[in-house]
């Protein structure tokens, strides 16, 4: 089995999708990486020669990727949080943060419906 970037890639499926499972690394970054190596990106995982598998892991090392990249998009939010911004106070209370409404919708993000009893006549 094939490791990039710490991470085991399925052996059955084709390069170009199997990149995919790195954290970091979409569809177009793979092909961009494909494309920088010269890899096929029809190739099964397993049909890769040691000197592909060595390419692509030398491809990858120019990306934020994994650990790295979580540990950056968290320190990003913690920044907004501590500074008191608006999308900070939003990601701290799990709301919409781009502007959505909340008066209905916005179930995923505020989870599911607290039921308030209605007021007796």
């Amino acid at each position: 089995m094939a490791r990039i970037a710490g991470i085991d890639i399925p052996r059955e499926k084709r390069v170009e999708i199997a990149l995919t499972y790195v954290y970091g690394i979409g569809l177009t970054r793979s092909k961009l990486i494909l494309a920088n190596t010269g890899v096929n990106p029809d190739t099964r995982v397993k049909d890769l020669s040691d000197g592909d598998v060595q390419k692509l892991r030398g491809a990858t090392e120019e990306f934020t990727l994994e650990g790295d990249l979580r540990r950056k998009e968290g320190m990003a939010l913690k920044r907004l949080q501590d500074i008191g911004c608006v999308r900070g106070r939003r990601h701290r209370m799990s709301l919409p943060v781009r502007g959505q409404r909340t008066r209905t919708n916005a179930r995923t993000r505020r989870g599911s419906r607290k039921t308030v009893a209605g007021r007796k006549k």
